[in-house]
Formats: C-alpha cells, sequence, structure tokens
C-alpha cells in the first residue's frame, strides 16, 4: 500500500481536527534557512516525499538546530542524501519539541471487526511495557476518554517531573480527530502519530505517516 508523505499525512489528518506545530515545507537550503527563522529557532529538519517512509532508518532527521548556518548545513546534507528511487523530494522544517512522556496513536485495520483507533504508551517504554487500547471508529468523545483512562501506565499522564499532567481534553481531540478521518476518507487504510510528545502538558504530533488504498 502507498504511503503519503509526512506534509501530506499532516495535511490529510488536519483537515479532520488533529492539530500540528506549525512547519513549512521547502524546496532548498536557502528555504529551509529562512523558514527556521520564521517558525522558531531551535528546529528539527526532515527530508520528506511519497517515497521516504522511514526517515529516522535513512538518517534523514536532523535535530536541535540552533542557528540558521546549521539549518543550512544540514539541509544541504539531507537534500545531497536523496536517492533517485525516493522520486521528487522537499525539506520539512518544524520547531523542536521537548518532554520527557511520549505517546502513540493512530488507525489501524483490525481483520475482524475492522477500522479502530489505537492508543498507547510510546518512546523508548513501548516495547518495553506493551501498553496499548483501541476502539472501533467511529468513537465518541467518552470513548476517547475511556480509552485514556485504560491506559496502565496512569502515572506517566499525571504530574511528572516537575511537568504537569497530560491535557486529556487534548489528547481526546487527537482521537476523535484520527476517528473522524477514518470515517471520511475510507481510502485510509492506517495511519500513526509517532511519536506525540508531551511538551507542558500537551499532546504535540512531531510526526505522521498514513497508508492509502489507491
Amino acid at each position: 500500500m502507498p504511503t503519503l508523505s509526512e506534509a501530506d499525512s499532516k495535511a490529510l489528518l488536519a483537515t479532520h481536527g488533529v492539530a500540528f506545530p506549525p512547519e513549512r515545507k521547502v524546496p532548498t537550503a536557502d528555504a529551509a534557512a529562512a523558514a527556521a527563522e520564521q517558525v522558531g529557532l531551535p528546529v528539527v529538519v526532515k527530508l520528506g516525499g511519497d517515497g521516504i517512509a522511514h526517515k529516522t532508518e535513512r538518517g534523514l532527521v536532523r535535530l536541535n538546530l540552533a542557528d540558521v548556518e546549521a539549518v543550512r548545513a544540514a539541509a544541504a546534507e539531507l537534500l545531497a542524501a536523496a536517492r533517485p528511487d525516493d522520486g521528487e523530494v522537499h525539506l520539512l522544517v518544524a520547531p523542536m519539541q521537548r518532554g520527557n512522556r511520549e505517546l502513540i496513536a493512530g488507525l489501524h485495520h483490525d481483520e475482524q471487526f475492522g477500522m479502530t483507533v489505537m492508543l498507547g504508551v510510546g518512546g523508548v517504554l513501548a516495547e518495553a511495557v506493551a501498553d496499548v487500547t483501541f476502539r472501533l471508529v467511529p468513537i465518541t468523545e467518552t470513548d476517547a476518554a475511556e480509552m485514556i483512562d485504560d491506559l496502565a501506565t496512569q502515572r506517566l499522564l499525571g504530574d511528572f517531573r516537575g511537568e504537569p499532567a497530560v491535557d486529556r481534553g487534548a489528547l481526546a481531540a487527537v482521537l476523535l480527530g484520527l476517528s473522524r478521518a477514518s470515517e471520511a476518507d475510507p481510502s485510509i487504510v492506517a495511519a500513526d502519530l509517532n511519536p506525540l510528545i508531551v511538551v507542558d502538558g500537551a499532546p504535540v504530533a512531531v510526526d505522521a505517516l498514513v497508508e492509502v488504498a489507491r
């Protein structure tokens, strides 16, 4: 199944209420440097394109770039790393997000029951704790709240290492947005928001990947 680029994945989900940080999609290293000043340093720069689904594995992400020259240099390196089979590529420039907690959310098709919304603990703990919950699409506000309550690792959702508790309303809005996207667009086969970094209590989706049927 084909995947949408990160930029197109975010644009699709955003139309259904999933919030993303401000970012810029640009074609050149100079444009990336200008975009970094617009969104606010420090930034993350990624190489994107419809043929690039797994950026981290290929080293196509540059984190915590603190000045314009660092952005320009990183962007040039990323463009040079593009392969012919990547097709048309671009750069994504977004503010650097920092938090001690990560969650994951998405849409996954169950062969027996159909499309589901998923919420789980992400980051380095994901495989170790396997803390995840599902609901069938469509979900209600009550369903979204129950999904959050279903996570076994509730301590991660409260006050944590000097950070405020997770904004459950904002997290529920992410889950509801995913559900609406699935209802509105039957071509969506799967979607992943990984990670959702908890920044000052707010879940911030810093990456998105949508798989579609064509």
